[in-house]
């Protein structure tokens, strides 16, 4: 009987990793792309944060999406520090999906719109850009957003305050109206499209 105890928590604990890793595999791979140059880098620090999500599964709270872009943050943050390189230019492309195309619009000027967008995105600090980011693209309420970033959802909140405050005003450096045609993307999950 003492036998069939471990080997059941085993069982158990890897189809418990198996939900968390279907589940949340294509939103973590999702963050950490818009992070990255590239899908091969992005699949690495992705299938490093699930190893330490199976290694620390115990530690892994049932709502796992928020824990697991932190631990992919600090994958992220690892990487960049060991290379002493950050990605200061958000492509263009990297917008897809931020923003509402209004099908009457010429395309120069939507192209001129989002490039507006990106180098109001790119003057940001890196820490403006990420908490955006978290809840514009990725969908995360700023309680999940909190969670991530290490820090109460006060605070978190005070500064997405601040971080839309200074964005505005960049959109504005950069002939852009005040999120005018802007929209965050939309998740299930939250039932809405998102804050603000």
């Amino acid at each position: 009987m003492s036998d069939n105890g471990p080997k059941l928590q085993d069982a158990l604990a890897a189809v418990r990793f198996e939900g968390i890793f279907r589940s949340c595999y294509p939103r973590v791979l999702a963050y950490v792309l818009r992070r990255t140059e590239g899908r091969e880098v992005a699949e690495e620090i992705v299938s490093e944060t699930f190893l330490i999500a199976w290694r620390r599964l115990e530690a892994v709270p049932l709502e796992p999406l928020p824990w697991l872009l932190g631990t992919a943050r600090k994958v992220l943050g690892h990487r960049r520090r060991s290379e002493r390189r950050r990605d200061a230019h958000l492509t263009v492309s990297s917008l897809e999906g931020v923003e509402v195309i209004d099908p009457e619009t010429p395309l120069s000027e939507r192209l001129a719109r989002r490039e507006s967008l990106a180098a109001a995105l790119a003057a940001l600090p890196d820490r403006d850009r990420e908490i955006l980011t978290l809840v514009a693209w990725e969908g995360l309420a700023p309680r999940e957003g909190a969670q991530v970033l290490g820090c109460s959802a006060a605070t978190f909140s005070l500064r997405l305050h601040r971080a839309r405050r200074r964005f505005s005003k960049e959109l504005a450096a950069n002939g852009h109206s005040s999120g005018e045609g802007i929209r965050p993307r939309a998740h299930a999950r939250h039932g809405a499209a998102g804050p603000e």
